[in-house]
């Protein structure tokens, strides 16, 4: 891929934040796991949060 960032790639955020567009997410071509606004690949704040969880009850037991 190129490392060239498009116009259609990103846009700045009120507060002045670059975030990734989905056509750049699907092009890059793996989730970075960043809960990003965006994701095509279906990561979220609850799969983000249930993978904690699972851990942590790892860990205790």
């Amino acid at each position: 891929m190129d490392d060239q960032l498009e116009p259609e790639d990103f846009y700045f955020n009120e507060q002045g934040l670059m975030v990734f567009t989905e056509k750049y997410l699907l092009k890059r071509g793996y989730c970075c796991e960043s809960r990003c606004r965006h994701c095509p690949y279906g990561f979220s704040e609850n799969v983000h949060k249930n993978n904690v969880e699972e851990k942590n009850e790892k860990e205790t037991n």
